[in-house]
């Protein structure tokens, strides 16, 4: 079966990236680490804020790396295995993870910050400028 791509009206022209976008977000799409996405108050006429929080409880901050790689944050954990421990019961495991979001152009990564178990993102949205062009209309006879 042919896949139909979700941007196909004549009127959306040039939106092959997004559609790309939305491609790599459902595939990177499980569970882990949870997280929460949330609208900050806008303050002094500052441009809109998100923050996302990661649940990574057991992470260090030397085990978590938060990069933006081509209009991608994408946020990394990594723990390695104690095998000097002997577990009686294991519920805890040691993983990797990787969780990627899918940035609009203009978006800026402000900061990150560790706080019991919670990492949270900042992120800022600038209003874009309304740009009115006019185009010249040739007449040829």
């Amino acid at each position: 079966m042919s896949r139909v791509p979700s941007l196909s009206s004549p009127f959306l022209l040039g939106f092959d990236e997004i559609e790309r976008a939305l491609d790599r977000v459902v595939k990177g799409a499980d569970g882990y680490p949870p997280y929460n996405i949330e609208r900050l108050e806008r303050q002094d006429g500052q441009p809109e804020r998100l923050r996302i929080t990661l649940a990574v409880a057991g992470f260090t901050r030397d085990q978590l790396d938060v990069t933006v790689e081509e209009n991608q944050l994408v946020i990394r954990g990594r723990q390695q295995e104690d095998k000097t421990r002997q577990y009686i019961h294991r519920g805890i495991a040691a993983r990797l993870f990787q969780r990627t979001f899918v940035l609009a152009d203009g978006m800026q990564v402000l900061g990150a910050d560790l706080k019991n178990g919670l990492l949270s993102i900042d992120l800022a949205r600038p209003e874009p400028e309304k740009v009115v062009k006019t185009i010249a209309i040739n007449e040829h006879e």
